[in-house]
């Protein structure tokens, strides 16, 4: 078989692989919907579900409600991974910035941000400002303890070698830590911002009138359970996408690390 045959087929074997469990829970859920298992009250099928998700596309409700989401989530994210990033990296190189606010971020962090919803009514109100404060404080431990712990497992050796050489503290920062740490980095804007979306919902529940977590929220009290999955899949389907950018822009920037892929 020739080369370009081989490729074809690993890329065949390689598709079926990551879509071929999704594809027979969704035909094993379809059978068991038409079978009668499961009562559509329940569980309503994949074409019912599928059904919804083309009612609301046609109508554009849908994309209205993605939309605001999304810009919802990058707001809150942007300034947890802004914030996160700086405090993270000063605190990981300041032993007194560690021991000074260690304490507090130990406590705060365990806090789920949907305890913060009537703190954050009181200090935002109910508009846009409440709902990007829930979803930063989901976003941002993450960043912050991934960017901490990066930094904290640089290599002693790659230390030692920077003093014998008497490197400066800024070019020792650029060239040996930041390096070292990044890969913990991108895990941490990688589990933030998946925080962020799990947040939607929560940050959605302040009074709001637009967004999928609204939609699910309102879908629930109308007892359509076909579009409260479809908001749910939107949701996971959305935080994929922009996993998978993150994702890519991680192999762009530690193209110098090779990463472990299984056997």
């Amino acid at each position: 078989m020739s080369i370009i045959g081989k490729t074809y087929l690993t890329k065949i074997r390689h598709f079926i692989q990551y879509f071929g469990l999704l594809i027979i829970l969704v035909v094993a859920w379809q059978a068991l919907s038409d079978s009668g298992f499961i009562p559509p009250i329940i569980l309503p099928s994949p074409m019912k579900v599928a059904a919804a998700f083309w009612d609301l596309a046609k109508s554009g409700v849908i994309f209205k409600h993605i939309g605001i989401s999304v810009l919802r989530v990058l707001e809150g994210f942007g300034i947890a991974a802004i914030l996160g990033l700086g405090l993270g990296i000063a605190i990981g190189l300041s032993r007194t910035l560690d021991r000074m606010t260690g304490l507090i971020i130990q406590i705060i962090k365990p806090i789920p941000p949907i305890a913060w919803i009537p703190l954050a009514i009181l200090w935002f109100g109910i508009g846009e400002q409440s709902k990007v404060y829930i979803i930063f404080l989901g976003a941002f431990f993450p960043v912050i303890i991934n960017t901490i712990d990066g930094i904290r497992q640089t290599d002693h050796k790659l230390v030692e070698v920077a003093r014998v050489l008497e490197i400066s503290r800024g070019k020792f920062i650029r060239k040996v830590v930041l390096p070292g740490a990044f890969p913990a980095i991108m895990s941490g804007l990688r589990v933030g911002l998946m925080v962020a979306w799990m947040c939607v919902v929560a940050a959605e529940l302040i009074a709001a009138s637009s967004g999928v977590g609204y939609l699910i929220m309102d879908a629930r009290q109308l007892s359509q359970s076909d579009v409260v999955l479809v908001g749910m899949i939107t949701i996971g389907v959305i935080g994929k996408l922009m996993d998978s950018l993150i994702s890519a822009l991680e192999k762009r920037l530690i193209r110098w690390k090779t990463m472990f892929t299984g056997v």
